[in-house]
């Protein structure tokens, strides 16, 4: 494998990781971290509408948090292709939501997009799209 061919295959893997550090962040409320994940001029659009700033990302994920509510984010089919200093990746999420020592009362499936800009601390996503497929509640 070519030294160039090698880089980009590095570049993909982390841009790939960058959904389970997402979801980590997500899961283990380490909302103060989307800073290691999200570029500081991030735009995420949703369900919610459109966020600009990690500051309003960061703001809305902790006021979105419910006490005794824990979530297990699972992503899957992710793809991503680099071009330079840019990436563009896509994965299948599915999101469980659940009480201490319970099973799920809600499960969800997502399509989330985004661009990935490579920063002199790594790859950090600077947009973000996230569309509902379905939502099930127990």
């Amino acid at each position: 494998m070519s030294d160039a061919a090698a880089a980009v295959l590095a570049d993909r893997l982390e841009v790939a990781e960058l959904f389970a550090h997402v979801a980590n962040l997500l899961d283990e409320a380490r909302y103060d971290d989307a800073h290691r994940v999200y570029h500081a001029d991030v735009v995420v659009s949703g369900p919610r509408g459109e966020l600009r700033g990690l500051d309003a990302v960061t703001t809305l994920l902790k006021e979105s948090h419910v006490e005794g509510v824990h979530t297990q984010h699972v992503h899957g089919d992710v793809l991503v292709r680099v071009d330079g200093d840019r990436a563009e990746a896509t994965a299948n999420q599915l999101v469980y939501f659940n009480r201490e020592g319970e099973p799920p009362h809600r499960t969800s499936g997502l399509r989330v997009a985004g661009t990935a800009v490579r920063t002199p601390e790594g790859w950090r996503f600077s947009e973000m799209r996230i569309s509902i497929a379905w939502t099930h509640d127990a």
